[in-house]
């Protein structure tokens, strides 16, 4: 039994990809009662409710009307389909969109939100969730209350954020998780060239995250752009001739990085 009773006739998943997944395992884990999982892909909708104990579905028309929670945990190309299909008889629809505004719900339901977990996702990762900061937006006074009490049992960080702002939010996201990563995955492409393991890149990466929490970025940073070093850089950027994608890259970072700090 949901120990909510704001949603003790259960949470209905729509998705079963990486949010969906970690955030299903977090309602379960808490306690709240999972009624339906719904996939496009039957397999996927059944791996996921095996783990928190649901019915599972690839048919939209199956998914219970009586749910008190809809959690759509889709691919933002998907939403606006399964949102225009979607039978609620009362329950509350929040999708998990960084980029997608609440007024994707206006006119087609009573009660409706966003529940944004600012967290990078992957399966078979183990995420402490009372870490992820959640972001919530609701359409009217009662479903942000019980939105939030929601967020505040599975985190300690929630906070309202309209989507203008969360939309500036995701952006920033997207500088700091998935272009640094692909950064990452640059320097793997170098190293593995030379039979070098990324792990010689470990320390490096981890005072630099580091660094940047406890500094702030514009205090961590370093390196021959910061200094404007042309004799290094014109090096490096030889050195990529095999590449122009990541020479690209390089410039344009290094000029960046040299325009901004001389500020």
């Amino acid at each position: 039994m949901s120990k909510n009773n704001s949603f003790g006739n259960g949470i209905a998943i729509l998705g079963s990809g990486n949010v969906a997944t970690h955030l299903a395992k977090a309602l379960f884990n808490s306690g709240y009662k999972i009624k339906t999982i719904y996939s496009r892909t039957l397999e996927s909708a059944k791996e996921l409710a095996l783990n928190v104990k649901s019915d599972f579905t690839n048919n939209l028309v199956q998914v219970p009307d009586d749910a008190d929670l809809y959690v759509l945990a889709l691919k933002d190309e998907i939403l606006e389909y399964i949102v225009q299909h979607l039978k609620v008889r009362h329950g509350i629809v929040v999708h998990t969109a960084g980029s997608i505004s609440i007024e994707i719900f206006e006119n087609t339901f009573n009660n409706f939100g966003v529940f944004y977990p600012l967290q990078t996702f992957t399966k078979g990762r183990n995420i402490d969730f009372s870490n992820v900061p959640l972001c919530i937006e609701a359409n009217n006074e009662q479903t942000k209350n019980k939105l939030f009490e929601l967020a505040r049992s599975l985190t300690n960080q929630a906070d309202f954020i309209d989507s203008e702002k969360r939309k500036k939010i995701h952006l920033a996201a997207v500088f700091a998780c998935n272009f640094s990563n692909h950064m990452y995955s640059v320097a793997l492409h170098l190293l593995s060239e030379q039979d070098v393991d990324f792990k010689k890149l470990e320390p490096l990466i981890k005072e630099t995250v580091n660094k940047a929490i406890n500094l702030s970025p514009d205090k961590a940073q370093t390196g021959p752009a910061l200094r404007n070093d042309k004799k290094v850089i014109d090096e490096h950027i030889e050195m990529l001739n095999n590449y122009p994608e990541f020479q690209k890259i390089y410039k344009l970072i290094s000029e960046s990085i040299y325009k901004i700090n001389k500020k």
